[in-house]
Parts: C-alpha cells; sequence; structure tokens
C-alpha cells in the first residue's frame, strides 16, 4: 500500500490525476445509468443500449487510462503508438459490451457478476494494450504480484458493482455504490499496474513528448471522452425523462375515467385510504357518499347513449365546481358515483350530502332535451360506521340501497338495523350466482296425474336450493332474489335445460313442465333459447310444457302474447299457472289458446265444506270444458279433495297426496299408485 501511495504521490500529477478520476466518476455514473435501461429494456432496445454503455464504458476506461498515463512521470523520453492505442479503445469497447451483455440478459442474478467479471478483463484487456503503445526510451520491468492484483482488483469490483445492479434484492443507495465500484475497478486497475512497472531510463535520439503536449494531449482526450460520456448521460436522463412523462400519463388514465374526467375506482380507493389516514392523525371524521342516479335508464333509453355520456360529463363539472377543500368526487362506472368529504362536526357531512344532493337534482338543459334526474345517496361515516376503508364503502353502498328501495328523497344515513338485512340479501344473492355456476343447484320433480284413471300426464320441475351454511333455501326467497339482482334469465335458462336433460333421458314420455317468469317472458330471445336448448337435449317439444302467470301478460300484453306465440308454434305446451288469484281475466284465455290452466291451490285447500269454493270450481271447469282447454287442480292433500275433483269432472290434479316432490322420476310412469303413496323419491 504505501508502494502505491507513493507512486499515486510521487510518480503523477496530481492535477491530471485529479481530472482523470473526475472522469471516472462522470463516465462511471453514465455506465449505470445506461446499464439499468438496458436490463429493464426489451431486448432489441436492449442491445442498442448495451451498446451505449458499451460505448461509455470504453471512453471512460480509455480517458482514465490516458489521462492518468499522461499524469505519470517516466522521467524518460515517451512516445504513444496512434494504432495501438485506438487497439486499445476498441477492445475495451468490445470487451465491456460483452460483459453488460451478460450482466443484463442472463437468466439469472448469477450472470450480473459474471458480466462484471468480463468488465473487469475488459478494463485489464485495455489497460495492458494501451501500455504497449506507451514506448519509453528505457528498460521497463514487472512485478508480477501487482499486476495480479490489479486484474483480480479490477475483476473484484466490476462483478461487485455489477451484482448490485442485477440483484432483485432491495440495496440502499445502488447507483452511488455501484458508481463508487466502477471507479474502484477502473482506478485501481490502473494505479496498481502503474506501481508494477519500474522504467530504468535510456538515452535515445527520439524526440520524447514535452509538458505542454502532454498537457494538451490530455485536454483533448478529456474534452472528447467527456463528450461522449455527456452525450450518454444525456441519453439515459432524457431516456428516464420520457419514461417519467409516459408512467405519469399512464397513471394518470389509470386512475381516471375517460368519458367524464372524474377520479375512477382505483383513484377513489387510493384516496379513500388517504383520507382516513388524514383523519386518524389529525383526530378527524370521513363521510362516505355512495350515489346511484335515479331516471338516469330514461335518459338512454329515450334519447340515446350519447344524450347519457353529455349528462354524465355535466353532472361531473357540476361536482367539479362545488368540491371544497378535503371534498372528492369520484365516478365508479356506470351510473354510481361516490363522493368523500372530512369533517368534525356532524353538520358539515350534512351539509355535504345535501349540497350533493341539490346538484344532482338541479334540471340540465341539453339543445335536444332537459334532463330531470335525482339520485338515492346512502352515507356512512368512519370510524361511527366502519373501521377500515372497505367496510366503509359497502355500508355506504348498503345505506345507498335502502334509499332507492324506499324512494327516499333525502340521503340515508347507514343505520345497522336496517341496513343488515339488505347486507344479508347481498350475500345470499351473490351465493346464488355462485351457486349458479358451480351447478349446486337441484331440480325436483312433482307427479301430475289423470284425476278419473290415475294416469300419469307429466312432472312439474321445482328448483330448490340448499346453501352449504343455512340450509334449504325456499323459492319464495331466492326466485325474486334472481330477479332484483337481474339474474333471473340466467337461473331460468339453467333449471330449463337442466329439466329438458332430466326428461330426455326417462324411460317414459311423460311431459315436463317448467314454470317461467314474468322477466324471462319480458325476453325477446326467450323462444329461439328454448328451441336451442331442446336441440341441445334432444328432448321432443311436445314433451316439454311452460307455466307462467297471467301477472306475466299483464306487464306487456301484446309482446308477451307475441312471444307465447312463437314458443307455442315450436310445439312446446303453455298452461296458464295459479288460476283464480290475481287478473283472472277471461279475455286473456280468449286472447291465447291454453293448453292447460291450473287451478291455485286455494281453491282445493277450501273443496272441503266451503259451498262458494266448490262453485267456483265448478265454474272454472265448465269455463275449461267449453273453451277445450283441460284444468289441473293443485295443492291436493286429502282424499276428500280428490274425490271431490273426480265428482265435479276435473281433468287432472297435482299435491302431496299423489305425490311429493323428489329428484327423480320413478321408472314406471305410466299409472300413479293408490292415493298417499309418494310418485317420486
Amino acid at each position: 500500500m504505501i508502494r502505491l501511495a507513493m507512486c499515486i504521490a510521487i510518480d503523477h500529477d496530481p492535477w491530471l490525476v485529479a481530472l482523470a478520476v473526475a472522469i471516472c466518476c462522470v463516465g462511471a455514473f453514465a455506465i449505470v445509468q445506461m446499464f439499468e435501461r438496458a436490463r429493464d429494456a426489451e431486448r432489441k432496445q436492449g442491445i442498442a443500449w448495451a451498446f451505449l454503455v458499451a460505448v461509455a464504458a470504453s471512453a471512460t476506461i480509455w480517458c482514465t487510462h490516458f489521462v492518468a498515463m499522461l499524469a505519470f512521470e517516466a522521467k524518460a523520453p515517451v512516445t504513444l503508438d496512434p494504432v495501438l492505442t485506438i487497439t486499445s479503445l476498441m477492445v475495451a469497447m468490445v470487451g465491456s459490451f460483452v460483459g453488460f451483455a451478460v450482466a443484463a440478459w442472463g437468466k439469472d442474478e448469477v450472470y450480473g457478476t459474471i458480466g462484471g467479471a468480463l468488465f473487469g478483463g475488459a478494463i485489464a484487456a485495455m489497460h495492458f494494450t494501451g501500455m504497449t503503445a506507451y514506448r519509453v526510451d528505457g528498460i521497463v520491468a514487472w512485478d508480477d504480484a501487482y499486476v495480479a492484483a490489479a486484474v483480480i482488483c479490477g475483476m473484484i469490483f466490476a462483478a461487485a458493482a455489477l451484482t448490485v445492479l442485477r440483484t432483485s434484492r432491495e440495496v440502499r443507495y445502488r447507483v452511488p455504490l455501484a458508481t463508487l465500484l466502477i471507479v474502484l475497478a477502473i482506478a485501481s486497475l490502473h494505479f496498481l499496474a502503474m506501481t508494477a512497472m519500474r522504467i530504468t531510463p535510456m538515452a535515445l535520439d527520439e524526440t520524447p513528448l514535452r509538458p505542454a503536449e502532454f498537457s494538451a494531449l490530455a485536454l483533448a482526450t478529456v474534452l472528447v471522452g467527456g463528450i461522449v460520456i455527456s452525450a450518454g448521460v444525456f441519453a439515459a436522463m432524457l431516456d428516464r425523462q420520457t419514461r417519467s412523462d409516459a408512467m405519469r400519463e399512464l397513471t394518470h388514465m389509470a386512475m381516471t375515467d375517460a368519458l367524464t374526467g372524474l377520479p375512477n375506482r382505483v383513484a377513489f380507493r387510493a384516496e379513500l385510504t388517504r383520507q382516513i389516514g388524514g383523519a386518524i392523525v389529525k383526530g378527524e371524521r370521513v363521510g362516505l357518499c355512495a350515489i346511484d342516479l335515479d331516471r338516469f335508464k330514461e335518459i338512454n333509453d329515450v334519447h340515446g347513449h350519447k344524450a347519457g355520456d353529455e349528462v354524465l360529463a355535466r353532472i361531473a363539472q357540476r361536482m367539479r365546481d362545488t368540491l371544497g377543500h378535503n371534498e372528492f368526487f369520484a365516478r365508479l362506472g356506470g351510473d354510481e358515483f361516490v363522493a368523500l368529504t372530512r369533517f368534525t362536526d356532524r353538520a358539515q357531512l350534512g351539509a355535504f350530502a345535501a349540497r350533493l344532493d341539490a346538484e344532482l337534482k338541479t334540471p340540465m338543459i341539453f339543445p335536444e332535451f332537459e334532463a330531470r334526474l335525482g339520485a338515492s345517496i346512502g352515507v356512512a361515516v368512519f370510524p361511527d360506521d366502519a373501521a377500515t376503508a372497505e367496510m366503509l364503502a359497502n355500508n355506504a353502498d348498503l345505506a345507498m340501497y335502502r334509499a332507492k328501495a324506499d324512494a327516499a328523497t333525502a340521503p340515508c344515513h347507514y343505520d345497522w338495523q336496517l341496513d343488515e338485512a339488505i347486507r344479508d340479501q347481498r350475500e345470499l344473492a351473490t351465493d346464488l350466482r355462485g351457486a349458479i355456476d358451480r351447478n349446486q343447484l337441484d331440480v325436483h320433480y312433482q307427479v301430475q296425474t289423470s284425476v278419473t284413471t290415475g294416469e300419469v300426464t307429466g312432472y312439474e320441475a321445482l328448483l330448490r336450493w340448499t346453501h352449504p351454511v343455512r340450509g334449504p333455501i325456499p323459492p319464495t326467497v331466492f326466485i325474486p332474489l334472481a330477479e332484483a339482482n337481474g339474474f333471473i334469465l340466467t337461473l331460468g335458462e339453467w333449471v330449463m335445460r337442466r329439466a329438458c336433460a332430466d326428461a330426455a333421458a326417462w324411460p317414459h314420455a311423460s311431459k315436463v313442465a317448467v314454470n317461467v317468469s314474468p322477466l324471462q317472458l319480458a325476453h325477446v330471445d326467450l323462444p329461439r333459447l328454448f328451441h336451442q336448448i331442446l336441440l341441445d337435449t334432444g328432448l321432443p317439444p311436445r314433451r316439454l310444457e311452460i307455466e307462467l302467470t297471467e301477472t306475466a301478460i299483464i306487464a306487456d300484453r301484446e309482446r308477451a302474447l307475441h312471444v307465447l306465440r312463437q314458443i307455442k308454434a315450436l310445439g312446446v305446451g303453455v298452461a296458464l299457472d295459479d288460476f283464480g288469484t290475481g287478473y283472472s281475466s277471461l279475455e286473456t284465455l280468449r286472447a291465447f289458446p291454453f293448453d292447460k290452466i291450473k287451478l291455485d291451490r286455494f281453491f282445493a285447500a277450501e273443496l272441503e265444506g266451503n259451498i262458494q269454493s266448490t262453485a267456483i270450481l265448478r265454474a272454472v271447469l265448465a269455463l275449461g270444458k267449453s273453451l277445450s282447454i283441460p284444468i289441473l287442480a293443485e295443492g291436493i292433500e286429502t282424499a276428500e279433495q280428490l274425490e271431490a275433483l273426480r265428482r265435479e269432472g276435473c281433468d287432472e290434479a297435482q299435491g302431496f297426496l299423489i305425490g311429493r316432490p323428489g329428484r327423480s322420476v320413478p321408472a314406471g310412469a305410466e299409472q300413479s299408485d293408490a292415493p298417499g303413496r309418494e310418485c317420486a323419491a
């Protein structure tokens, strides 16, 4: 170490040494910046960056070497071989490219170390090639120990530098550390190698380089190297700035609603977390308003989606204009919005919600139309109503659903007792949707028979759902749930497909009856769906019968009757269910030729000892006979009820007396057993 220190202090010009170290530091920083670009870029761009790294690295090594060589006082005449000098630069460039390419593109992190060692070898190769260009009028002797130490130090420091840059582990001060290691790799190799050299001067005739020429050459070398390195630095800085701008643009796009320019769901989640954190620190509370626009669908239906977009954009502008300090408004999607505010006094939250409500209810005038909306607003407070951001958002949604269900004219605040029922319904709806997707529902079948002969006329498909936690859920609960949450069409298709597939596999040709909800009947593609299901399952259309109530027809009578005619044209039977309740309009019977009328179970329950019920039954049966429509009575549970039906001339019957619903049907279904015996497993 003493010999090394003396070599630097005595045998070198300190100003030129300082200049060499400075150019080495700047170059090392440029190498680090550009290597990170090469490491992260795709292969084609990576090759370009690797070339730039190699140019910067070779310029750094070469300039440092020759400026330091010019700083060396050989005490003998010196000349430089121009060919070997240029060759040393090429050696540094090629070797650096190989080392950095291996470090950047190797599959494992160990390739960073290997590439760094190759880079260190390139430094050594450049130095000793350059030394062959350094012609001294004297005898040059080398200390092998110092030569070996120089090469080893250069390779170790270079390997360490690229290992730091390549590792996926968190490294503090990664860039400064890697820069320092590269400087140590270049400087330690050079000065240890110079310490290894001993020169014995000899008097020769050639004219040596004079000190003024040394200084000029050093400055020229620094200037050329500085230009090359600076070009690399600026390229890396330009790329970093371009990436930063692109990243900011992508971040803005990812967190902004494209239509309205409002923050989107992602931005809302981040802002909610930030607001809650700030409220905790300052002892404040956070109010969250969940907003769902009223009558927005009418705008789209009547004026078109472009008009709907204009309304949303106008609402966004109004909200931006009305927001104050620590207030936030975002669009989650469709006609759903959220608003946030921090407050200390509950009255501040009330005023905020009322201000939003007033803005949303104010009419919006457009050239082609006028929009009068309004909104259902649910309000929840942190930490009063929820301890986490997710729970706060859920509770605000529950309050909003209650506001919509109750047609509230003012914002609804979260109430645990009132909103837990809504939460329960939402959870149950989610579970039902999952049960449909996972095929976890069951279809049971209840037999229908001829009253006079006992012959089986068909089976009604009855949907059943056994919740894994809650147990059996009655259809009166989950069918309305599917209708309210928008997946009754999916549920209806599942039941129809399952019932048709089961019936096609029966060993007999009994009919299967499937209930159709009003929402299904309102779907114009229902006939096409039924036709596809019949084709897929192979069930003949004559063996399928759909059952629907008159309520399903009354909602949109003309459309419903049109859909029913299309279904009947397929060969599918159509039965009017629950006759005797609701409208029971004779006009409906006249307008459409039903294949069956199902008498509501209420009349069967009242048959015994009730003269009025018997008279109504007799009248309905007479009506059916006059229209040539068979009548089926539901809910038959006693032999007396069955006997009354037989006495009055009813065509078919269904009920617990004849057979309870079961998962399968008997193999022989031509004749039902005696009354009271179950005909289903």
